[in-house]
């Protein structure tokens, strides 16, 4: 996969038109400046609900990258938008070489990417069983990790405050090892529940 160093006028305009429409639920964004302005990162949020992604990207300023299940881009139309978003395709099920090789490449070069602790969604919006997908990552990209408090996406058609808050950066230990990806992305986990 070759990276996409602009973004594209769809993923500009997308956003603009997410932050009118998240304006409506009266969103409150806290935290913008621990965004490292030009480095690489993993931003970590809690996940609760499908708008979780574009919530946490809209509330941005700089671009942000982010992995979607394979099978969203064999949909046609569908697949042609999720490509234009900044996304790029990962096989669940395996170990995906090609889509972790795309992964460190961005964070090499300076981006963002989103990474969700717990690697799901949670069904009843509690924060769910830390995994060591983010973790791993910083650790071998030696690149912070950005916790972001997401509340109320779950409760979206109810009219709930929506309020995104992004915490302190953490970054992951010079020497590590496989048992630390679990319990870095765990100590992200804790952080957000105490914002």
């Amino acid at each position: 996969m070759q990276i996409k160093e602009k973004s594209s006028i769809l993923f500009l305009f997308g956003r603009q038109i997410f932050r009118i429409v998240f304006s409506l639920f009266l969103w409150r964004i806290e935290g913008v400046e621990n965004i490292p302005k030009s480095e690489g990162a993993v931003i970590a949020p809690n996940h609760i609900s499908f708008f979780d992604p574009l919530l946490t990207g809209s509330a941005m300023k700089r671009p942000l990258y982010f992995m979607a299940k394979k099978e969203l881009f064999d949909i046609p139309i569908l697949g042609w938008i999720i490509k234009q978003t900044n996304a790029f395709p990962v096989k669940r099920d395996s170990q995906d070489i090609t889509a972790m090789r795309y992964a460190f490449s961005l964070l090499e070069r300076g981006h963002l990417l989103l990474m969700f602790p717990e690697g799901t969604r949670s069904k009843n919006g509690q924060l769910g069983k830390a995994l060591a997908g983010a973790g791993m990552v910083a650790c071998k990209a030696q690149v912070p990790l950005i916790p972001v408090k997401i509340e109320n996406t779950n409760n979206m058609l109810k009219f709930k405050r929506i309020r995104i808050k992004y915490g302190k950066p953490i970054y992951p230990p010079k020497k590590f090892l496989k048992k630390d990806y679990v319990n870095l992305s765990q100590k992200v986990l804790d952080i957000i529940a105490s914002i």
